[in-house]
C-alpha cells in the first residue's frame, strides 16, 4: 500500500496538468465515498446517514440560489472537482483523459489547465444565470445544487475541436470520426437534454462549451483569456537585474515565434518523424536518406 501511495505521490509530482488534473478528481471522489461508508458503518440511522451526506455535498457543491453561493463563494471552483456517483466520474475522466491528450499534442499545460478552471466557472455561471432567470426553475433554485468535471471537461473538448476540427478518432462500433461532428452531436444532444431531470447539468455543459469555443476564437487572435487563471499557478517570472552590455560587442534578435507557429512546427515535427519510422518498419533504417538519418536522430534526442 506504501508503495502505491508513494507511485501517486510520484506521478502527481512529475506528471502533466492532466495527470494531477484527473488525481485531484480521483481523490476527491475516493474521501467523498470513504466519508459515506464510515457513516455507514458507525451509524444506526441511515437517515442521519443521508442528511450528512447531503450536509457534505452541499459545502463542495455550487449551489444555483445566489444568495446561498454568496455564503459558499468557494464552491464554484470545488464543485468541478467534485463527484458521488461512479459512472459520473468514470465518463468525466474517460473524455478529459482522450481529448486533453489530444489538446497538449497542440496546446500547452498551462492552457489545458486555463480551459478547464474557466470553463468550469463558465459552465457554474451560465447554470446560475438559467436557474435563477427562467420561470421553469423558479422552484427548483432555493435547494438546487450541482456537482462534476463535465463543464470544465466540454471546455476542453471544444476548444481542441474546434482547433482542430477535422483530427479523426476511431470509436468503438462507429469507426472514424472527426472531432468537428463528436462536438456538435454533443451539444445539440446537451441542448435537446435540458428539459430532463439533470437540467442544470447539461446548461453548465452548454456553458463549458461555449467557453472552449471563444478560448479559440481569441487564441487564433493572439489572445490567451485564460492566462489569468494559469498564471495563478504558473506566476510568470521577471528579472530586476540588467546584464550591461558591451559596447564593442554586435547582438542581433531573433523574432520570437508565436504560440500558433510553435505549435504548428511540432505538429508538423511529429508528421515527419512518424513517416520515417513507418519507413524503417516496412524498408529497415538502410532505407533512409542521409537527411531522414539526422532528423531522426535529432528528434529521437528531443523526445
Amino acid at each position: 500500500m506504501n508503495r502505491i501511495w508513494e507511485e501517486i505521490k510520484q506521478q502527481f509530482k512529475q506528471g502533466s496538468v492532466l495527470t494531477r488534473l484527473i488525481i485531484i478528481n480521483l481523490a476527491v471522489f475516493v474521501a467523498v465515498n470513504l466519508i459515506h461508508v464510515g457513516l455507514f458503518l458507525f451509524s444506526t440511522n441511515a437517515e442521519n446517514v443521508a442528511i450528512t451526506m447531503q450536509q457534505i455535498l452541499n459545502w463542495l457543491a455550487v449551489p444555483s440560489s445566489v444568495g446561498e453561493l454568496t455564503t459558499r463563494p468557494w464552491t464554484v471552483i470545488t464543485y468541478m472537482f467534485l463527484h458521488k456517483d461512479l459512472f459520473h466520474i468514470l465518463f468525466n475522466m474517460l473524455w478529459i483523459y482522450w481529448f486533453g491528450r489530444i489538446f497538449l499534442m497542440y496546446l500547452d499545460q498551462k492552457k489545458l489547465l486555463g480551459v478547464y478552471l474557466v470553463g468550469g466557472l463558465s459552465g457554474a455561471l451560465l447554470y446560475i444565470l438559467a436557474y435563477n432567470a427562467f420561470p421553469a426553475f423558479s422552484d427548483y433554485v432555493p435547494y438546487s445544487i450541482m456537482l462534476g468535471a463535465s463543464a470544465a471537461v466540454m471546455a476542453v473538448v471544444f476548444s481542441i475541436s474546434f482547433y482542430v476540427p477535422n483530427y479523426t478518432l476511431n470509436l468503438i462500433f462507429i469507426g472514424p470520426v472527426k472531432l468537428k461532428y463528436i462536438a456538435a452531436f454533443t451539444i445539440i444532444l446537451d441542448f435537446l437534454m435540458i428539459a430532463s431531470s439533470n437540467a442544470g447539468g447539461h446548461i453548465s455543459h452548454l456553458g463549458g462549451a461555449l467557453f472552449g469555443y471563444l478560448f479559440i476564437t481569441q487564441y487564433k487572435k493572439q489572445k490567451d483569456i485564460t492566462r489569468w487563471a494559469w498564471g495563478l499557478f504558473y506566476p510568470e517570472k521577471s528579472s530586476t537585474k540588467k546584464k550591461k552590455r558591451n559596447p564593442h560587442m554586435h547582438v542581433s534578435y531573433k523574432k520570437p515565434k508565436t504560440d500558433m507557429e510553435y505549435n504548428a512546427q511540432k505538429v508538423a515535427e511529429r508528421k515527419e518523424l512518424d513517416r520515417i519510422l513507418d519507413k524503417v518498419a516496412k524498408s529497415g533504417y538502410e532505407s533512409l536518406s542521409k537527411k531522414e538519418k539526422e532528423i531522426l536522430f535529432k528528434m529521437s534526442n528531443k523526445r
